[in-house]
């Protein structure tokens, strides 16, 4: 669209309002409107045809885009939702499984627990028995060895006085020996006087 249809355009609103007014007073402007109605009215009239089809068609565009728009809206607010849906779906079913791992675990470290606990019990157990059964070997081989010395101590000091006796009596022994020998010498020198040979 050029200027001098631009003007027209901006003028035909006042032209067409002239036209259910009463003429104005100066001839001359009554003229010129219908000179240029005779001129330009044909145009003005197709271009209001052609406005009105462009309006028709932009609001029937805006409506449909409208449309379009809302309904995209709703496919997306449902989509949406139905993502949000899934995800808390999942997201509880995360929960629910991570509340049963943690229970689970909970419940393996209590049995694992109770079972070191137990293996304890029975080692403090088998730790006391222990040392019981030593302090009784210890205390059994301790009366043993008590009665070993005692009665190695016994023997000891039967076979002293065994020996002391023997060598008592082995002395009496040597000095009749002694006396004997001496005798023997004396005869054999011919020095042995019986007791009533003088």
């Amino acid at each position: 669209m050029n200027a001098a249809e631009e003007f027209n355009v901006i003028q035909l609103p006042v032209n067409d309002s002239r036209q259910g007014q009463p003429a104005p007073d100066t001839p001359s402007v009554a003229n010129l409107d219908k000179v240029r109605d005779i001129l330009f009215g044909a145009q003005m009239r197709d271009y209001d045809r052609r406005f009105t089809r462009l309006e028709e068609r932009m609001l029937k565009e805006v409506s449909d885009a409208r449309d379009d728009t809302r309904r995209r809206f709703d496919q997306l607010e449902n989509f949406i939702r139905q993502e949000i849906a899934a995800l808390g779906e999942r997201l509880r079913a995360e929960n629910q499984q991570r509340s049963q791992a943690t229970e689970d675990i909970t419940r393996e470290l209590r049995d694992a627990s109770k079972t070191i606990n137990q293996k304890i019990s029975q080692l403090d157990e088998q730790t006391a028995q222990t040392h019981r059964e030593m302090r009784q070997q210890i205390l059994d081989q301790s009366k043993n060895l008590s009665d070993e010395i005692r009665q190695k101590t016994e023997e000891l000091a039967a076979t002293g006085a065994r020996e002391a006796r023997e060598l008592r009596s082995d002395k009496a022994d040597r000095v009749a020996l002694s006396n004997l020998f001496t005798e023997l010498a004396m005869r054999l020198n011919n020095e042995f006087k019986l007791p009533g040979e003088d």
